[in-house]
Protein backbone atom coordinates (compact mmCIF):
# COMPACT_ATOMS: atom_id res chain seq x y z
CA UNK A 1 0.00 0.00 0.00
CA UNK A 2 1.22 3.25 -1.05
CA UNK A 3 0.30 6.85 0.94
CA UNK A 4 -1.68 9.08 -0.66
CA UNK A 5 -2.81 13.00 0.37
CA UNK A 6 -6.08 14.16 -0.41
CA UNK A 7 -7.13 17.64 -0.44
CA UNK A 8 -10.87 18.99 -0.40
CA UNK A 9 -12.33 22.11 -0.52
CA UNK A 10 -15.68 22.20 1.22
CA UNK A 11 -18.43 24.87 1.20
CA UNK A 12 -17.65 27.36 4.13
CA UNK A 13 -21.05 27.88 4.71
CA UNK A 14 -21.78 24.27 5.82
CA UNK A 15 -22.35 23.41 9.62
CA UNK A 16 -19.83 21.21 11.25
CA UNK A 17 -21.94 18.49 11.62
CA UNK A 18 -23.05 18.40 7.57
CA UNK A 19 -18.00 19.07 7.29
CA UNK A 20 -17.55 16.05 9.94
CA UNK A 21 -20.41 13.59 7.55
CA UNK A 22 -18.20 14.11 4.76
CA UNK A 23 -14.75 13.43 6.77
CA UNK A 24 -16.32 10.34 8.47
CA UNK A 25 -18.13 9.24 4.59
CA UNK A 26 -14.29 9.93 2.82
CA UNK A 27 -12.95 7.41 5.97
CA UNK A 28 -15.48 5.22 5.20
CA UNK A 29 -14.38 4.93 1.94
CA UNK A 30 -10.78 4.20 2.05
CA UNK A 31 -11.13 1.99 5.35
CA UNK A 32 -14.15 -0.26 3.80
CA UNK A 33 -11.23 -0.89 1.32
CA UNK A 34 -9.05 -2.39 3.65
CA UNK A 35 -6.78 1.32 3.87
CA UNK A 36 -6.29 3.14 6.83
CA UNK A 37 -6.63 7.16 7.74
CA UNK A 38 -2.94 7.95 8.98
CA UNK A 39 -4.47 11.98 9.69
CA UNK A 40 -6.47 14.51 9.05
CA UNK A 41 -5.84 18.11 9.53
CA UNK A 42 -7.93 21.07 9.10
CA UNK A 43 -6.74 24.01 7.64
CA UNK A 44 -9.76 26.10 8.68
CA UNK A 45 -11.90 28.69 5.96
CA UNK A 46 -9.30 30.07 3.41
CA UNK A 47 -10.30 32.68 0.94
CA UNK A 48 -9.85 31.12 -2.59
CA UNK A 49 -7.94 32.44 -5.38
CA UNK A 50 -11.02 32.71 -7.66
CA UNK A 51 -14.46 32.25 -6.92
CA UNK A 52 -16.15 28.36 -7.71
CA UNK A 53 -20.04 28.21 -7.77
CA UNK A 54 -20.18 31.96 -6.75
CA UNK A 55 -17.86 31.03 -3.53
CA UNK A 56 -15.05 33.06 -2.23
CA UNK A 57 -13.88 30.98 0.50
CA UNK A 58 -14.11 27.70 1.93
CA UNK A 59 -12.89 25.07 4.12
CA UNK A 60 -9.90 23.06 3.52
CA UNK A 61 -8.71 19.65 5.00
CA UNK A 62 -5.75 17.49 4.69
CA UNK A 63 -5.95 13.89 5.00
CA UNK A 64 -3.07 11.27 4.74
CA UNK A 65 -3.76 7.98 4.01
CA UNK A 66 -2.78 4.57 3.35
CA UNK A 67 -4.69 2.51 0.23
CA UNK A 68 -4.25 0.37 -2.92
CA UNK A 69 -4.70 2.39 -6.10
CA UNK A 70 -8.15 1.47 -6.47
CA UNK A 71 -9.20 3.19 -3.30
CA UNK A 72 -8.27 6.56 -4.64
CA UNK A 73 -10.33 6.18 -8.01
CA UNK A 74 -13.15 5.41 -6.21
CA UNK A 75 -12.85 8.51 -3.30
CA UNK A 76 -12.40 10.62 -6.10
CA UNK A 77 -15.33 9.52 -7.53
CA UNK A 78 -17.56 9.82 -4.09
CA UNK A 79 -15.97 13.37 -3.94
CA UNK A 80 -16.69 13.98 -6.80
CA UNK A 81 -20.54 13.32 -6.77
CA UNK A 82 -21.10 15.54 -4.05
CA UNK A 83 -21.82 19.28 -4.90
CA UNK A 84 -20.76 20.81 -1.22
CA UNK A 85 -16.99 19.47 -2.20
CA UNK A 86 -16.06 22.67 -4.32
CA UNK A 87 -12.28 21.24 -5.40
CA UNK A 88 -10.28 17.86 -4.34
CA UNK A 89 -6.79 16.64 -5.40
CA UNK A 90 -5.31 13.02 -4.33
CA UNK A 91 -1.24 12.78 -4.51
CA UNK A 92 1.00 10.21 -3.89
CA UNK A 93 3.12 11.33 -0.64
CA UNK A 94 6.82 10.77 -1.29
Amino acid sequence: MKTYEMIYVLESTLTDEVKESFQKKFEGVITSAGGSVVSVDKWGVKKLAYPINYKNDGEYVLMTFEADGTVVKELDRVAGLSTEVLRRIITVKA
